[in-house]
């Protein structure tokens, strides 16, 4: 398994991936579309990054984004792993390319949204050291978690 920077070939397994966990969780909403439809415009362009995680063959396997935020900090969007990669530590290795790619452009802090039934995923965002905030803003009605990372 190797983590790579994205490119325009990964495109459509950036909207698979994400969509299969999403979908199998909740209802895909408008901030899903837009981020899944259009992940240049929405998140490299506008400064961010999205990492994605390919198997030995060179198949998407994971991903995670980076979307900056007006603080200087990151938002942690939208990071998954297929079913046959999870186990694996993939998840971790993706936080901590987000980590570490955060540290190294000066960000003060990684933020994110994400849900009380997502237990594994707590369970790591908290094993990375995020702690839990106060109810944010959020277009998303399945968010009810928030939590920040500082660096």
């Amino acid at each position: 398994m190797r983590i790579v920077d994205f490119e325009p070939r990964h495109a459509e397994a950036w909207r698979t991936l994400n969509e299969a966990w999403i979908s199998r969780h909740f209802a895909i909403e408008p901030a899903d579309e837009e981020v899944l439809g259009d992940p240049v415009g929405t998140v490299i362009a506008p400064g961010g990054h999205i990492f994605m995680a390919e198997d030995d063959d060179g198949a998407a396997i994971g991903c995670v984004g980076l979307k900056a935020m007006a603080d200087g900090g990151f938002e942690v969007i939208k990071m998954t792993v297929s079913e046959t990669a999870r186990g694996t530590g993939l998840g971790r290795d993706l936080m901590q390319a987000c980590i570490e790619r955060a540290s190294d452009l000066g960000a003060l802090r990684l933020y994110l949204e994400t849900n009380s039934a997502l237990a594994p995923a707590l369970g790591l965002y908290r094993a990375m050291g995020f702690v839990d905030l106060p109810k944010q803003d959020t277009p998303y009605a399945r968010c009810d978690v928030w939590m920040a990372l500082m660096l």
